[in-house]
């Protein structure tokens, strides 16, 4: 059975994005996320991957969510449900759940680890949001904070959070 992960950064506010984009620039944040999702299955929202620069992300495999699965995704397994997705990753041993706002949603019942960067800053002009946890559900494993700095405009951490047994 594979580990089923949430990869999110979300702000102080909820906010995840704008316009089908993210609200802030963290390349320490990019980092992490290709560090932990590489070599890995990614689940993802149509509107998500359409949002990628570049198509498909290599080294992984790409699982989009979509209700038009004739859609031409390149590079990728086009599924009609989470369920489905889930059956395409059966074998894998972590599968990252990487946005948008719906399939988080979806994910956050079935999620048993999340990887979250806490944004610490609120963006009002926000137009996607993280689902609402239920924190007394999860333990915190790992934390780091680091500060704003030259390449990073917020502060924020990084904190790993498992589901309580």
């Amino acid at each position: 059975m594979s580990t089923i992960s949430i990869i999110a950064a979300i702000a102080d506010d909820n906010a995840i994005g704008k316009n089908l984009q993210l609200l802030w620039h963290l390349p320490n944040d990019m980092k992490r996320f290709k560090e932990l999702t590489t070599g890995h299955a990614v689940l993802m929202g149509r509107k998500t991957f359409e949002s990628l620069p570049n198509g498909a992300l290599p080294n992984r495999k790409n699982v989009v969510l979509t209700t038009l699965p004739e859609a031409d995704f390149v590079n990728c397994f086009p599924c009609e449900s989470m369920k489905d997705a889930l059956d395409i990753c059966e074998k894998e041993e972590e599968v990252f759940v990487i946005g948008g706002a719906l399939v988080y949603r979806q994910a956050l019942r079935r999620a048993d680890k999340m990887y979250i960067t806490h944004v610490h800053a609120e963006f009002p002009d926000a137009d996607t949001f993280f689902p609402i946890v239920d924190w007394s559900q999860w333990e915190e494993i790992e934390h780091q904070d680091f500060p704003a700095d030259d390449k990073h405009a917020y502060p924020y951490s990084f904190i790993t959070y498992i589901r309580k047994k």
